[in-house]
């Protein structure tokens, strides 16, 4: 007897040809296979499923109540399969690079432009995905910039630059007149952090001099939070330059190391172009 484990794609193909062909002739010419051969192959997917998938009559071919909803299934998995096969042959050909918040910071464009002239044969994507790997782990992407601690038994990685750290304020706050901020002042504000991808800890400042903390989980709701003025938000250069909005400002913080940026990726499957945008990255942050 048949069971569930018997199922071919070949078998969903053949439903799907039926139904749109509108006939076992027309949809047997489509596949390439005999009229025969498509109707063993109807009959083993009924077999499988153990239901009546379409009702036949010699001037139609229609799907029954249970077909319809196989059929929208069959549908659905042959067009993963397909875009699983596409992926494959197309791997190597794009390069998807995630980030949390705010990508390259300033040299987003200029690593853009440089990328697709020097290689128009891989195709650049970037990816927002607000986890602490950017969406590697999730394998959304063949790399990530990072500007949080990494695992290095999970990854490999490179530090491409540093950022200085800047405070987030609301416009109107009065530390907004001011050219610099001090690092042991932010500790008498309420800090804004967020949890789950922000690159400030209060390891920045001494056990018993360290700011209160309101938490949020994404860089929208930590801007919403810091232009209410009751909180205020420690971050790198690049979102600085990412996330211009108004009712915030922005002023460097004094006395802070800066943030290093890592390009990571799975140590055990790295794509072909990994060390190209290492290399690329690396330049900008230098040349700046």
């Amino acid at each position: 007897m048949e069971s569930v484990s018997d199922l071919e794609l070949r078998h969903l193909r053949c439903l799907v040809a039926i139904v749109d062909a509108g006939s076992f002739t027309d949809a047997a010419i489509e596949l390439g296979i005999s009229q025969a051969a498509a109707s063993r192959t109807l009959r083993a997917l009924e077999k499988i499923l153990g239901m009546r998938l379409l009702h036949r009559t010699s001037r139609a071919v229609t799907p029954t109540t249970a077909g319809v909803q196989v059929l929208a299934r069959a549908r659905h998995v042959l067009a993963e399969a397909d875009e699983l096969v596409r992926e494959a042959a197309t791997g190597h050909t794009r390069l998807r690079i995630g980030h949390a918040w705010s990508a390259m910071g300033r040299h987003t464009p200029e690593f853009q432009r440089r990328w697709h002239d020097r290689y128009p044969g891989v195709e650049l994507h970037l990816i927002r995905q607000n986890t602490p790997t950017g969406g590697l782990a999730e394998g959304l992407c063949d790399l990530a910039v990072v500007r949080t601690a990494i695992d290095p038994r999970r990854y490999d990685h490179a530090v491409v630059g540093h950022e200085r750290r800047y405070v987030a304020m609301a416009a109107d706050d009065p530390w907004a007149r001011r050219r610099t901020i001090r690092l042991d002042e932010v500790r008498e504000r309420t800090l804004v952090v967020d949890r789950r991808t922000g690159t400030t800890t209060v390891d920045l400042w001494p056990e018993a001099a360290r700011p209160a903390l309101e938490y949020t989980q994404d860089i929208d709701d930590w801007l919403a939070a810091i232009a209410t003025g009751r909180c205020v938000g420690v971050t790198p250069y690049s979102t600085v330059t990412q996330y211009r909005r108004d009712g915030i400002a922005y002023r460097p913080l004094r006395d802070a190391a800066p943030v290093p940026v890592h390009l990571i990726w799975r140590r055990h499957d790295p794509h072909p172009a990994t060390h190209a945008a290492v290399a690329l990255l690396a330049d900008l942050y230098r040349e700046h």
